[in-house]
């Protein structure tokens, strides 16, 4: 007998896909390509509701761990195991900010439990747990409360990390990372003011107020189709904390200008947006550059793309040197958890030691394609010391003829702050 298929616009449809996801992400695949995977062959519009359920579960994935340990002592299945983590991390809302009553999050989980035939015997257990956890919420979250990974939705390593790093204000860190970034657009102020598009965006009905010199914040996020002007290249979306990359590099008409480790392209954009200026995108990940070709035609400019290696020159440097540099390096994107929460499930603490050394090769070979009196911007979005402050003076030991020039070094997140955690610091070359 074959199971009850699922509406498409219900709750517990949009539960299967966000636990397929959620399981892809535990076994170590990003979320936004988890979620392409597991709704690629829904019907359209479900994705906005499996991604809104996915990224909730993995804000909570310690917590939830922690409560299903204490509900359940037996090993579940991956898939039953995910949708129980998808319900419970629902469940921990207060009721006066919950997405849905407590009676619908359980009725939809067991009915997604029940749907699947390799999981249809584990629906009563289902039902069981998240009953038992509602009859003893208080009591099970303040167990749970105890340990840090609980506490805090971040892996130990991660925890240690940040109180060692920042021992007045690890909690307050922990905390800010683990609610949701505003939505920050960056104006195109070559085609439009701030104040016009701020008009433009109050006459949508979407509030927002200015953050940065060409910063954005909305009150409420909404899709990027939404966007007065987006389509056309009035505006993009950026960081308020990205958007100082460009501004800080200083260009001027006619700079011969290197954006390394350019994908996606917004501060290739940006560069573009501040002078007309000769500009190389380089990006060593192929797969990633069509996102700059698709951010270049939509804001209407141009640039030179090319696929390669920062660290390795060789292979794509024609000889000629550039007046700056943008060295946006990989590193941890510890800064960005707001907005990316999978990356702290993603991330281990050996991958620091080898990001450092990464960003150390490429430091070292982009600067032999700097001009004398050229500058350098090195660039995370971190916010472990090892990979900013300690790299920033390494470099200083490293290169004789660099000058550390003036730039904001660390900033640091706060709860419903305008920016994201990003380093900067700058060097020109003697």
């Amino acid at each position: 007998m074959s199971q009850p298929a699922l509406p498409p616009e219900s709750l517990a449809f949009a539960l299967q896909r966000a636990a397929q996801a959620l399981e892809a992400v535990q076994n170590g695949t990003a979320l936004p390509a988890a979620l392409t995977q597991a709704t690629q062959s829904a019907p359209a519009g479900i994705r906005p509701a499996a991604q809104d359920l996915a990224y909730r579960a993995v804000r909570r994935l310690g917590s939830s761990r922690a409560l299903l340990a204490i509900l359940v002592k037996p090993a579940l299945q991956a898939r039953v195991r995910d949708i129980l983590l998808c319900a419970l991390a629902l469940l921990q809302d207060p009721p006066e900010n919950a997405a849905y009553t407590d009676f619908t999050v359980v009725d939809q989980a067991v009915e997604a439990v029940g749907a699947q035939r390799r999981t249809a015997a584990a629906k009563g257990l289902a039902n069981a747990v998240l009953r038992r956890f509602l009859r003893e919420r208080d009591a099970l979250l303040a167990e749970v409360a105890q340990q840090p990974e609980a506490r805090w939705n971040y892996p130990a390593w991660w925890i240690d990390a940040v109180r060692t790093a920042w021992p007045e204000s690890w909690e307050t860190l922990l905390e800010a990372g683990d609610t949701r970034g505003p939505l920050t657009l960056r104006v195109n102020t070559r085609r439009l003011a701030v104040d016009g598009m701020l008009k433009l965006l109050t006459e949508a009905g979407m509030a927002a107020e200015v953050v940065g010199p060409a910063a954005l914040r909305l009150a409420a996020a909404v899709s990027v189709e939404r966007l007065p002007g987006f389509a056309e290249g009035l505006v993009s979306v950026q960081d308020a904390g990205a958007q100082l990359a460009a501004p800080l590099l200083g260009v001027t008409d006619g700079m011969r200008v290197l954006d390394a480790c350019a994908a996606p392209g917004g501060k290739t954009g940006h560069l573009l947006e501040l002078a007309d200026i000769d500009l190389l995108a380089l990006e060593s990940d192929r797969t990633r550059v069509p996102r700059i070709h698709e951010n270049l035609e939509r804001l209407g400019l141009t640039a030179k793309v090319k696929i390669g290696d920062a660290g390795n020159p060789d292979k794509w440097w024609d000889g000629e040197p550039f007046d700056r540099i943008l060295a946006d390096v990989p590193c941890s994107a510890a800064g960005i958890v707001r907005r990316h929460p999978d990356i702290r499930w993603l991330r281990r603490a050996q991958d620091i030691p080898a990001l450092v050394g990464e960003q150390q090769r490429i430091l070292a070979a982009l600067w032999r394609t700097l001009a004398p009196g050229g500058e350098l911007l090195y660039a995370t979005c971190s916010i472990f010391p090892a990979e900013n402050e300690a790299q920033a003076q390494w470099f200083e030991r490293a290169c004789p003829d660099a000058v550390r020039l003036e730039a904001p070094g660390q900033l640091l997140m706060t709860p419903g702050g305008a920016h994201d955690g990003f380093f900067y610091a700058r060097f020109q070359k003697r």
